[in-house]
Formats: C-alpha cells, structure tokens, sequence
C-alpha cells in the first residue's frame, strides 16, 4: 500500500503546505481519501492520480481546512468523466454541508451550466454524492479495508463530533489522529500499528505562548504528548503532521498570526523542537510530514 501526504498544514493559506488530506492507495489502484481541505485535488494530480478514480471520502470533522476542497474535489472528478455518485462519510452535520454545495446550493448556476452538455448529462451521478453520517464503530468495510473510527477531542461535540481513524488493509493497521487533544480513544485507535499519522499542530514553546496570553482555544496534541501516545499505543511507526505554520518563513503569514502566535520564533529550526520532544517518550522511526511525501507499507 502506499500512503500520500497530499497536505500537512493548517488553517491558514500557507505557501509551502496545502491543508489536511491524506491518500491511502491499495492494489489495484483503490484509493481512499481521509480529509478534503484545501489543495487536495490539485496534489492527487501532482501525485499522479486521477481525482475521478478516488471513490471514498472520509471527513474527520468539519473544519474549513479539512473539508474546502471537497466541492472542488467533486466537481473535478465530474469533469475528468466520473461515473457514478461518490461516497463521502463523516460526522453529524455532514449531509448538511453537502446539500448546500451543488445543484441545489452554492455551486447551482454552476451545475445548471455543465450540465447543459451532453458529456456532462451522462453522469450527473458523480455530482450528487452519497453521504453517511457516522458514529464510532467499523464505518466501513469491503474486499480491500475495514475502517473503524471513534471520538476524539478537539472541538465540543454539540458544535461537530471529531474523529480518529483505524484503518486495515493488506494486512497493516494504519491510525489517523484527525484534529485531536491527547485521548484515550487515539491510543485505542493506534494500538499496535504499523503507521499511526498524528497532529501535532505547534511546538512546546508556542503552546505555552498561546496559554500565556489566553489567545484562542487550544485542542490540540503536542509534541511531548504526541510521543507518549505512539509510546503507549506501541505505535511501529509515526508521521508527525497537521503544522500549524510555526516553520513559515512569509511575511504574509507571520503578519497574519502576530496576534496569537510568537512570529519572531517562527522559522523551520522549529522542526528541530517538535522532534526533540516527541523523543522525549518515542524512540521509534519517525518522520515529519511534507507535502507529497510518499509512504509505502
């Protein structure tokens, strides 16, 4: 199997990282695609992979960065000749999103145009997606993956539940974190995989600066108890991801976070931190995520 890192960054338009979304590709070229956020159709091409090929969405929460692609995403693939509805699975609230986004939401004109054409009528299917609403348990299961998810904790799950994800396929476990406070959920997800792909939002130094000034909300896993996680988990192997634009070196960014990050200490020397405390409690391989960067399992 092979794994693509199609985006490893956060919630502001960075320059050097697209936002989360995660390519799982099996035998046979069966692709299944964990988070949408911006960038994500534009990597699959990058990477070599048709978007209209990638049948299977899953949306660990419905934050912008981790779900703006998907119109984008479907609307490409109706475009490069889709057939058929593609499925997307998420949490509560995700129906919701896609009803308002196609020919009876945002993209309706858009639609309207396409669809006036005949190549575009014979698969209208591929613009009207198959939702599913899903609740911790195995959410999906063919000849190739079984899928199992439950709740983690980033945001309150009233406002929209938030997943982790387990993965078997080919005879590997691979574990995606999604957006995450430190959990017991997460650890029951990783146990014992072969990969496990975490967030790991900002380093030490910045959450205690956002903690200090009581900027914003903080949900997120650090570096130190990231390597706990993979530690108790017994974790074979771990990604750290989802960075929250601590090694940015543009101007445009560091004028954007000003108000809630400490900009003068924002370079990529940073890296060097995050895995300095994530060994702190791991000693397992370790790799920092980059886009497109490839992992074969």
């Amino acid at each position: 199997m092979k794994i693509t890192m199609l985006g490893t960054g956060a919630a502001l338009p960075d320059p050097d990282r697209a936002q989360s979304a995660i390519l799982l590709t099996l035998d046979e070229d069966r692709h299944y695609l964990f988070d949408c956020g911006e960038g994500a159709t534009r990597q699959m091409v990058r990477a070599n992979v048709d978007p209209a090929k990638v049948g299977f969405v899953f949306l660990t929460h419905l934050h912008h960065d981790h779900i703006c692609d998907y119109p984008y995403f479907v609307i490409s693939s109706w475009i490069l000749n889709k057939e058929g509805s593609p499925l997307v699975l998420g949490p509560k609230g995700t129906k919701h999103f896609v009803d308002h986004l196609f020919e009876n939401g945002a993209y309706h004109t858009d639609f309207q145009a396409r669809a006036a054409y005949p190549v575009r009528q014979r698969n209208l299917e591929a613009m009207r997606p198959e939702v599913r609403e899903v609740k911790p348990g195995v959410v999906f299961e063919d000849d190739k993956v079984r899928i199992s998810v439950d709740w983690v904790e980033h945001i309150p799950r009233d406002v929209c539940e938030c997943f982790g994800v387990r993965v078997e396929a080919e005879g590997k476990v691979i574990a995606f974190s999604g957006d995450t406070a430190p959990c017991e959920a997460m650890v029951r997800l990783a146990k014992d995989a072969d990969l496990l792909i975490h967030e790991c939002t900002f380093p030490e130094s910045f959450i205690a600066h956002r903690a200090k000034t009581g900027v914003g909300t903080y949900a997120h896993t650090s570096p130190t108890d990231l390597g706990k996680i993979a530690r108790e988990a017994n974790v074979k192997s771990l990604v750290a991801t989802h960075f929250g634009h601590f090694d940015s070196t543009s101007p445009v960014l560091k004028r954007a976070a000003a108000k809630h990050l400490p900009v003068d200490l924002m370079g990529p020397h940073l890296m060097d931190e995050i895995v300095a405390d994530i060994r702190k409690n791991y000693s397992g391989p370790l790799r920092l995520a980059h886009d497109l960067m490839r992992i074969d399992l």
